[in-house]
């Protein structure tokens, strides 16, 4: 594990505060904890279709991207959800990379959407494992409002191709190490069996990161250290400073 981290640590500005991770460790947050996990993997698994779809596949694909995330877009909004149901329905077709057709606007388009489908399917499954396990322990499932993080890091994305999806990348390269890092810290402290859990989600996500930060590189095809360290700054603002709502990424919890 501590392998696995080392580059973390590089990449990112700083570590998880400790007045997080102590809030994180209370019982009375693990529900909390626990459900905006699996919003945050599905989110992941949204945000890695939507980057096929406008990057990487030629439209004629596109049905099969929309396909792919129904049954689990037709979950999260049913009023009365039916959980052993959908972790029981057939989802052996959770791979649709040799049906996509790649466009030839991008040169690594190939690259952009093999990485993507496989972390796709990926997050869809980790969605699952949180869903199951909060399932197990009697936690409902509901959808719950995004905290700031993704949503500020966003807000500093530039409007213009190929900046904005250099910018998308590297955000994702940070979503993903944060999570990663945030696993690592929360793992020691939690039951056994979570503490397992997310000590299995390390090394998928830390590949994640990779994939991101060398999709941007190649796609930028000069040195991006500058944007990364600007991103770098944005992330640590937003660890760092006061934020009024406990989420899996939040920053320090009000005093």
């Amino acid at each position: 594990m501590q392998q696995l981290l080392v580059p973390i640590y590089d990449f990112l500005g700083c570590e998880t505060p400790n007045s997080w991770l102590e809030q994180a460790k209370q019982p009375e947050q693990l529900t909390p904890l626990l459900i905006d996990h699996c919003n945050c993997e599905l989110k992941a698994a949204q945000t890695a279709i939507l980057m096929i779809r406008k990057y990487a596949i030629d439209k004629s694909s596109s049905h099969l991207l929309k396909a792919w995330a129904k049954p689990y877009e037709d979950f999260i909004y049913q009023p009365d959800r039916n959980v052993q149901a959908f972790l029981a329905r057939d989802s052996k077709k959770n791979d649709i990379t040799s049906e996509l057709v790649a466009n030839n606007e991008l040169t690594n388009s190939a690259d952009l959407m093999s990485k993507m489908v496989r972390l796709t399917k990926e997050e869809f499954h980790h969605f699952e494992q949180v869903l199951q396990i909060m399932s197990a322990r009697g936690i409902d499932y509901r959808n719950i409002r995004a905290g700031r993080y993704a949503k500020q890091l966003i807000s500093h994305v530039r409007t213009h191709e190929p900046e904005t999806m250099i910018d998308k990348l590297i955000i994702g390269a940070f979503i993903e190490a944060r999570s990663c890092e945030r696993f690592a810290k929360l793992a020691p402290h939690l039951d056994d069996d979570l503490a397992k859990f997310y000590t299995s989600l390390l090394r998928s996500e830390a590949r994640h990161y990779q994939d991101y930060l060398a999709l941007a590189e190649v796609v930028a095809g000069k040195d991006i250290s500058e944007r990364i360290n600007y991103f770098r700054e944005k992330e640590m603002q937003l660890i760092l400073s006061v934020d009024t709502e406990f989420r899996f990424h939040s920053g320090i919890p009000p005093q």
